[in-house]
């Protein structure tokens, strides 16, 4: 039983033909759009790959690159085929590569609809590298002089400023590591001492955050330094006083940035599968459309197409019987090879 079946004159045959060659140069452009957003998202997560410790996957954005690049060459293809479709003459030529070339747009369609989901689903694996990358980007905050991290602060400090955010989770985060070098303590200060000394490993700790932590919407100049401390401030009150510093921790500000922009292009992907997916099923008609016409000398006769020329399940089980075929070959070629080897031994 033939599915979806539809009568086309050559009015309709012209037409579907001029709609798939705009819908397919339209999906060259949605290709284009989908290698620049891989482009886009590669670069942003190299600009702050030490926030993630340089274990960042970029395997997401490689493969959008790649969807977006076979996504230009696919629908060029089909372009040129539907264009021309129209002279029976040059689609002679395009025949015999059209059911291959169906198969290939079926398989690039599911290819697609995986790249999406995955673009949905980075944000699992984002999160516990983000947290990681903080944690250890924040220890090495200090080390201005040490080769291969003396950037370090300056990443941080511009990542708080841009993402209006303050340590991994939040502020307290900078509370329980050594921010600040040794070589800019004054270690003949008792209170410095005191401090390094009353702590197990012998850091410098203390209720303070960097400079990039201040929120500027603050009324007040900005509280750095004993930020749970009420007394030693005028007017100040640490549980109400939200606008001094940025409350919000960084992990959470990245993976909002980052997070947004996968659904975004998560969406991109899908949408441009939807379309995919109609040019292919277009095409399907076309073609089918064109090698039905009864009479070929005569353009302008009636023809059918169709999307299956079976029933789902009917062709389901054709592709089965295939595949099994396929594999009793490769068997039968395996014994009669060992059979042939064993043959010229004895």
């Amino acid at each position: 039983m033939v599915l979806m079946k539809v009568k086309f004159d050559l009015k309709k045959r012209v037409k579907l033909a001029q709609g798939l060659w705009l819908m397919y140069w339209v999906a060259v452009m949605g290709g284009v759009l989908i290698f620049s957003m891989g482009l886009f998202f590669k670069i942003e997560l190299r600009k702050r790959s030490e926030m993630m410790d340089n274990n960042e996957s970029h395997f997401v954005p490689n493969l959008l690159i790649l969807m977006g690049f076979i996504a230009c060459g696919v629908n060029a293809f089909g372009g040129k085929v539907c264009h021309d479709s129209l002279d029976a003459a040059k689609f002679a030529k395009w025949k015999p590569m059209i059911k291959n070339f169906l198969c290939g747009c079926i398989l690039f369609n599911v290819l697609l609809f995986i790249t999406a989901l995955l673009c949905f689903c980075l944000r699992l694996s984002l999160q516990f590298t983000l947290a990681e990358g903080l944690k250890n980007g924040m220890k090495y905050y200090k080390d201005t002089d040490t080769p291969g991290r003396c950037f370090m602060k300056k990443t941080l400090d511009m990542m708080q400023i841009e993402f209006r955010c303050c340590g991994n989770n939040n502020f307290r985060d900078w509370f329980e590591i050594q921010w600040i070098s040794n070589r800019y303590l004054d270690f003949s200060s008792a209170e410095i001492k005191d401090r390094v000394l009353s702590n197990v490993e012998g850091k410098f700790l203390m209720d303070g955050v960097p400079f990039s932590c201040c929120n500027p919407n603050s009324p007040r100049p900005c509280i750095q330094h004993q930020l749970t401390n009420n007394s030693a401030h005028y007017d100040y009150d640490h549980h109400t006083e939200e606008l001094n510093i940025f409350t919000r921790g960084c992990r959470d500000a990245l993976l909002s940035y980052y997070g947004g922009m996968m659904n975004s292009i998560g969406a991109l992907v899908l949408l441009f599968t939807v379309l995919e997916v109609a040019v292919t099923a277009g095409l399907k008609y076309l073609a089918t459309a064109l090698e039905t016409i009864s009479n070929p000398e005569d353009p302008e006769c009636e023809s059918e197409g169709w999307l299956l020329e079976k029933s789902v399940k009917e062709t389901f089980a054709g592709y089965m019987e295939k595949i099994k075929s396929l594999r009793q070959g490769k068997v039968e070629d395996g014994e009669g090879g060992e059979a042939q080897a064993v043959a010229t031994v004895s």
